[in-house]
């Protein structure tokens, strides 16, 4: 996949800490700022969706009642079954 510029301003302290990062680790700033926006992005994607196919399930009636998740917690609570 191509490659794109992308422009980010960040805090003086962040950029000062992802120097030092890169110096450690023998790696370009640019290397570990995409890197760390690619986990981002992952992480925020795999969030959405799981809210969004959460709401289908609800949409579906697919749903558990919150009685019924407040009955279970306060069963895990008081600890395993005998």
């Amino acid at each position: 996949m191509a490659s794109k510029t992308l422009t980010v301003r960040v805090d003086g302290e962040i950029a000062a800490r992802l120097e030092k990062l890169a110096r450690a680790t023998r790696r370009s700033r640019s290397f570990l700022a995409a890197e760390a926006i690619e986990e981002y992005v992952a992480l925020q994607e795999w969030q959405v969706q799981a809210i969004l196919g959460g709401l289908e399930q609800v949409r579906l009636g697919e749903g558990v009642d919150l009685s019924e998740v407040r009955a279970a917690w306060e069963a895990r609570r008081e600890g395993p079954p005998d």
